[in-house]
């Protein structure tokens, strides 16, 4: 059983065909799994009855010899963010406990189209708003990695705390995560996995619980590029009920895998040389260089010179867009309700008792930006800085192919450790939300490990609509790295792996 964990997407998607495995005993496998792992906090809602019922469903396909989705029998996780129906969705927060929608998400529908066998919903941060997954209404998620000689849990990474550990942990195969501001990269780095950020309008928000609607964006989280590959093949495409969708022709990225990077150009921003950097990760980041010269490719230096007002316009864009579509929770069509003796009592009541801290601070921050007066001064400034740091990238893109950056600053920190100080929660995400306003594709991909045996993850950044060039970089990373994505502590989260004091 234990074997049926280890194998990736498409290792279990061979077996599958070569009629070694079933998709019933695959789903059996990682059910079990999930039980043992439920210290990990990992899953809101674990689905086994309609894993069962996907897997035998798989089979009966294949005995068939009926046309088989691209991952049939696949066992795999949906973040709590989107929207399943007949199953409860709750974005992690109070406010949705127990709600149960009557539709399924695009991105959902299409991976249950595709074959796919679900396990469960699994934990974020309330609404996806945090970097470390301990927001959640429900607990926070611990990360299966341990630093070496010290016991004490980690955060995972967040918003998609909850998918990321779930993969490490061999919880599932792969898991779906949304990015707003680089929630499923960051968590990827976190805990030694593969997170793929798409193109904006690559996939439907359409069913997706919205954050910030000009920036959420759903996307792969696995254990190897190809699975990620495979995976976003299953979730991507037009979606008419998406006014943001974009209708664009959907590439085979699994077959851009097998292309080579000799001559493709890599850009390498100075301004990514943030200040407090870890050093192994900024080791690694050379490392990244020369593992892709070594391939044929070509580091160039290039400047992104906003990069530097990238996080602070993001957190007001991103409140502001907050604060509108939260305002729809209000007690009075779905979710919590509490008794009040008036209506505007009950929408206050409702509220505060509803969400949690991070959410009320980004609302107030989002109502305040926008509020008259204050409008001119913030939001339609940081919309001016999102124009000029989507016009650096347009200016580099002339000069290089893709872009390799670290994807995150430090590796992951102790739970509680930064609960207090927002500030620096925020700058979790300073090396990833650039490329978030500018709507770009990106992946981050597990490289090497800091001294103390932690996950470290580098970055690729592609031109829009360009994933087959990202995928070919990534894997080229991968191949190089040699990086082991099981986490040594498995389900328990317990031990380090040895980093022989090399952040490779």
């Amino acid at each position: 059983m234990a074997g049926l964990t280890d194998l990736s997407i498409a290792d279990g998607r061979d077996l599958l065909a070569a009629g070694e495995i079933s998709a019933r005993e695959l789903a059996e496998a990682h059910i079990a799994a999930m039980a043992d792992g439920r210290a990990l906090n990992a899953f809101v809602t674990e689905t086994p009855e309609r894993a069962l019922a996907d897997a035998e469903a798989s089979d009966a396909r294949r005995a068939a010899r009926e046309t088989l989705g691209p991952l049939d029998g696949i066992p795999i996780a949906v973040k709590d963010l989107l929207c399943t129906e007949g199953i409860m969705t709750t974005a992690s927060s109070r406010i949705l406990e127990g709600f149960v929608p009557p539709y399924e998400s695009t991105v959902s529908a299409n991976l249950r189209q595709a074959g796919s066998v679900l396990l469960g919903k699994t934990n974020l941060d309330e609404f996806a708003m945090g970097s470390s997954s301990e927001t959640s209404h429900f607990g926070g998620v611990v990360n299966p990695w341990r630093r070496s000689g010290d016991d004490r849990p980690l955060v995972p990474g967040g918003s998609s705390g909850g998918s990321a550990a779930a993969v490490a942990a061999r919880l599932c195969a792969g898991a779906v995560g949304t990015d707003t501001g680089g929630s499923i990269r960051q968590p990827a780095a976190f805990c030694g996995i593969v997170g793929m950020k798409p193109t904006y309008g690559r996939c439907s928000r359409w069913g997706i619980v919205a954050f910030a609607s000009s920036l959420d964006q759903a996307g792969p989280m696995t254990r190897t590029v190809r699975d990620a590959a495979i995976m976003l093949g299953g979730m991507a495409g037009f979606d008419p009920a998406d006014s943001t969708s974009a209708d664009v022709p959907q590439p085979d990225c699994e077959a851009a895998l097998e292309r080579s990077v000799r001559g493709l150009r890599v850009g390498i921003p100075e301004e990514y040389a943030v200040d407090g950097t870890n050093p192994d990760i900024a080791a690694l980041w050379d490392h990244g260089r020369e593992w892709l010269a070594a391939a044929g490719a070509e580091p160039v230096g290039i400047s992104l010179k906003h990069t530097r007002y990238a996080l602070p316009a993001y957190y007001i864009i991103a409140p502001a867009e907050a604060s509108s579509n939260l305002a729809r929770y209000d007690g009075v069509r779905y979710g919590l309700r509490e008794d009040a003796d008036d209506l505007d009592s009950m929408y206050g009541k409702t509220r505060g008792a509803g969400f949690g801290a991070e959410v009320r601070r980004r609302i107030l921050i989002g109502t305040y930006v926008l509020s008259q007066g204050y409008y001119d001064a913030y939001y339609v400034k940081a919309q001016q800085v999102r124009t000029l740091i989507i016009r650096d990238f347009t200016d580099a893109f002339e000069n290089c192919d893709v872009i390799l950056t670290p994807t995150t600053p430090e590796p992951a920190f102790a739970m509680g450790e930064k609960s207090d100080d927002p500030i620096a929660m925020y700058l979790n995400d300073v090396l990833t939300v650039p490329s978030s306003l500018a709507g770009l594709p990106a992946i981050s991909v597990p490289a090497g490990l800091t001294a103390d045996g932690l996950p470290l993850g580098l970055q690729l950044i592609a031109r829009p609509f360009d994933e087959p060039t990202l995928f070919s970089a990534a894997r080229a990373i991968e191949d190089a790295a040699g990086f082991d994505t099981a986490a040594p502590g498995g389900a328990g989260g317990a031990g380090a792996q040895d980093a022989g004091g090399d952040a490779r």
